[in-house]
This record gives C-alpha cells, sequence and structure tokens, in this order.
C-alpha cells in the first residue's frame, strides 16, 4: 500500500482511538468530522481519474476533497491575518513543489527519495514555516500541492504539450497526505515546544476557549459581542 494511503490508515485508527484530540480541536475539527476526510480520501483515492474535457482529468481523493477540507478549514480561520497567512504560504509551498518538479532529476531511480514524498515533504515544510498556526500550516501544505499540480497543467496547455493532464492523480495522493500531515505535526510540535517555553508567563493572561488561546479580555469581548480575533500560534 503507497506511504499516503497508510498514513490515512493509521492515522484514521488514532483518531478513532482519541489520539490526537486536542490538535483536532485546535484545528476546528471534531473526530467524526477528520474520519470521514479521511476515508473520504482514500476511497477516493481508488476510484479512476474523472474527465474533465481533452487530456484533462481529476482525482477524487488526491484533489477534490482535499480542496473541499482545505475550504473548510479556511473558513474556520479564527482570524483574517490567519486566512492571510494560509493563503501566502500556500502560494509559497506551491511555488517550492513546482520549482522542485522542474529542477530534479527527472530520473526517478537516481533520486535517493520518491518524488512524490520529497514534493510532499517540501510542501508540509514551507507550509509550517509561513502558516506557523496549526490550521494555517495543513492549509498551506494541501493547497500548495494541489497549486502546483495546477500550475503545471496550465504551463502543459499554454505550451501545447501533449500529455495528459492529472489533477490529483499520479501519485499526488501520497504528496498530499505526506504535505498536510506533516505541516501539522511541525506546528504542533513546535507549537507545543513554545506553550510550555512561555506557559510560566504567557499563558498566566490567557484562557482556552474553543480549542485555541485567548488572552482574557479577547476572550470577554467576544462573549460581550466584541472582537472575536484569536491568539495565532495554535
Amino acid at each position: 500500500m503507497p506511504l499516503g494511503l497508510t498514513l490515512l490508515v493509521v492515522a484514521t485508527i488514532l483518531v478513532l482511538f482519541g489520539v490526537g484530540q486536542r490538535m483536532l480541536d485546535r484545528m476546528r475539527l471534531s473526530d467524526k468530522t477528520a474520519v470521514l476526510f479521511m476515508v473520504a480520501i482514500f476511497i477516493g483515492s481508488l476510484i479512476p481519474d474523472i474527465p474533465l474535457g481533452r487530456d484533462l482529468f481529476i482525482n477524487i481523493g488526491g484533489a477534490v476533497v482535499p480542496l473541499i477540507l482545505v475550504i473548510y478549514l479556511f473558513v474556520k480561520a479564527g482570524t483574517g491575518m490567519e486566512k492571510a497567512r494560509a493563503a501566502i504560504a500556500a502560494i509559497l509551498s506551491g511555488l517550492g513543489v513546482y520549482l522542485a518538479g522542474r529542477y530534479m532529476p527527472s530520473e526517478p531511480e537516481t533520486i535517493i527519495i520518491d518524488p512524490n514524498y520529497a514534493y510532499g515533504i517540501i510542501a508540509g515544510v514551507i507550509g509550517y514555516l509561513f502558516g506557523r498556526s496549526r490550521r494555517a500550516s495543513f492549509i498551506a501544505g494541501v493547497l500548495g500541492v494541489i497549486l502546483a499540480d495546477l500550475a503545471q497543467a496550465i504551463e502543459n496547455i499554454l505550451l501545447g504539450i501533449p500529455t495528459r493532464i492529472r489533477l490529483g492523480g499520479a501519485g499526488a495522493v501520497d504528496t498530499v497526505v505526506i504535505a498536510g500531515f506533516l505541516a501539522v505535526i511541525l506546528a504542533e510540535v513546535v507549537g507545543e515546544l513554545r506553550e510550555r517555553i512561555q506557559g510560566g508567563t504567557a499563558k498566566k493572561s490567557m484562557v482556552y476557549q474553543q480549542g485555541e488561546f485567548m488572552r482574557r479580555e479577547r476572550s470577554e469581548n467576544k462573549y460581550e459581542g466584541g472582537d472575536d480575533e484569536n491568539e495565532q500560534g495554535s
């Protein structure tokens, strides 16, 4: 079984056993929603690519479901700043994957790691570095892969390259899953370290509500009809 699908199966089992609950809460995802999306990606990846037109195909598990998940999380993002960071990080992540595809050796046997895994790692790391929060990092990692795939498809069309364009196909599921998991895990690990380092002082003036740390005055304003801007880094 490909690495991406293996990760999905393992992650689904862990979530069903209650592992990662705190991380999901901070991403504004319930256990049921997370499992639903992971199962949908797994099943969708087994469905043949859907033709959209001449030499253009799209895969449900590798493009459609991940894009729906990204939109879902983007809408639930805490602040406009987080949404902006997620969008910028996604563009940079996509650019990184696109350039890697252009300059990496074309012969897979000359590379020590599967290209799809390498693209996923690149997207995940860039997504975390510029997304910062768990939600924005995940959005950037996954959306970056999809954007890179779309950019390559547009380039092929403009240059008239006679090749089948498969959005989310040809191993892209592995790339998407690795990118998303790596981005959010990096954000979780670094976020935990930061919270432990700062927890003795910074968190004393904050409260934990709705899966995120908020400053007390912001929390009070929120329930009084005021500012709903949550503290970032979650």
